[in-house]
């Protein structure tokens, strides 16, 4: 996906953890068809959203981003993410990957993305919560966060959105931990399977999207772990102090799109 800010955002390197091929954003409308969701998957999933909603939480997560490379070959990127949430508008990514080690600090008024590899960064004005926050940076920036549904003020209907078919396909022992194996169809063209504890707390282990009408079919793959409800993080976790020697990059201006017909 090319960006209309391609060269300011290239000079900071591509934040590619959170540009996994787009999910759907947790802010459009649902479509006007009602979903055939089992009362299990259902269940599960309140389940999940009511753990998610948690005001203060951290966990680890493992992904995979499949991608096809110009002759069509599958290439895959590994990356490690630490995440620290604060409701309603404090996050923090810390991730380290194939392609290199880059943050992400949202504090209430902005969002700030670094480079520890080329040591330069990246920030933008971004109000409101944190899903909000992450749109402003899809928008400004074109790099997309995968797990914004987990963040949303109702994570289960966020999830959900859009999703006209979902049911439980089995249970399976994910690193030790029995799951409810969960499938759900979102419309038009993305497949969502998640894993989620066989219990009340429902709280998810792996997940894996895929794009059905995309050349190759490919996926995200996200595995969770440390899950951790009771942390208290401070004001300072969430705040960005550029090191010594950092480079701000600054955002041009934003390119108009050509009207329709135009050459």
């Amino acid at each position: 996906m090319i960006s209309r800010h391609a060269i300011q955002v290239g000079a900071l390197g591509v934040f590619v953890a959170l540009a996994a091929l787009p999910m759907a954003r947790a802010a459009e409308p649902a479509p006007p068809v009602r979903p055939a969701i089992s009362e299990e998957a259902a269940t599960a999933v309140a389940q999940m959203g009511k753990t998610l909603s948690a005001k203060e939480l951290s966990f680890t997560a493992k992904t995979i981003r499949v991608y096809l490379d110009q002759s069509g070959q599958p290439l895959h990127i590994f990356h490690m993410l630490k995440i620290l949430v604060r409701r309603p508008n404090r996050l923090a990514v810390e991730v380290k990957g194939d392609d290199g080690s880059h943050d992400l600090f949202y504090d209430g008024k902005s969002v700030a993305v670094f480079s520890a590899d080329r040591n330069d960064y990246i920030t933008i004005t971004a109000p409101g919560d944190i899903p909000s926050a992450l749109n402003e940076v899809f928008d400004k920036l074109k790099v997309d966060f995968p797990l914004v549904e987990f963040f949303a003020d109702s994570p289960d209907r966020a999830f959900l959105n859009g999703v006209i078919a979902g049911w439980q396909v089995g249970t399976a022992n994910v690193d030790g931990v029995e799951c409810r194996y969960l499938f759900f169809s979102r419309t038009p063209d993305i497949d969502l399977e998640l894993w989620v504890q066989k219990n009340s707390e429902a709280i998810p282990r792996r997940l894996i999207v895929t794009y059905r009408l995309l050349p190759g079919q490919p996926n995200f793959i996200a595995e969770f772990r440390d899950w951790n409800t009771q942390v208290h993080p401070s004001d300072s976790e969430f705040a960005f102090q550029p090191p010594a020697g950092a480079k701000k990059i600054e955002l041009g201006p934003a390119v108009a799109p050509a009207h329709e017909g135009s050459k």
